[in-house]
């Protein structure tokens, strides 16, 4: 069974930087893609990024590329995502989400597996 659990949100003022993490438990050595999505009150969820499994490779939605690193530690159980010059408008919960096989890593349907999310404020 897949168990995701995000940390490391927080309150921040724009310009500055927080690092969330992902630890994962069930899914070190399978095939597909871990991602990182968030959601603002009273908007539709959005995909931020994702991490093509076990391959590396890597893919940002334009509104955060630049700004958002995705990486994976050492023991591949846990995904990070680096947030830099952060906004008011990036202001959301944050998921991390993964998924087996193959196909879209940008459509948070295809993704059966998700974290409780951690909440990130951005102040002007």
């Amino acid at each position: 069974q897949v168990q995701l659990v995000e940390s490391g949100g927080g309150s921040v003022q724009a310009g500055g930087s927080l690092r969330l993490s992902c630890t994962a438990s069930g899914y070190t050595d399978s095939t597909g893609c871990m991602g990182w999505f968030r959601q603002a009150p009273g908007k539709d969820r959005e995909w931020v990024g994702s991490l093509y499994t076990p391959g590396g490779y890597l893919v940002y939605a334009a509104s955060v590329r630049g700004r958002f690193t995705i990486s994976q530690g050492n023991a591949k159980t846990t995904l990070y995502l680096q947030m830099n010059s952060l906004k008011p408008e990036d202001t959301a919960m944050y998921y991390c989400a993964a998924k087996r096989g193959t196909g879209a890593c940008s459509s948070g349907a295809e993704f059966p597996y998700w974290g409780q999310g951690t909440q990130v404020t951005v102040s002007s």
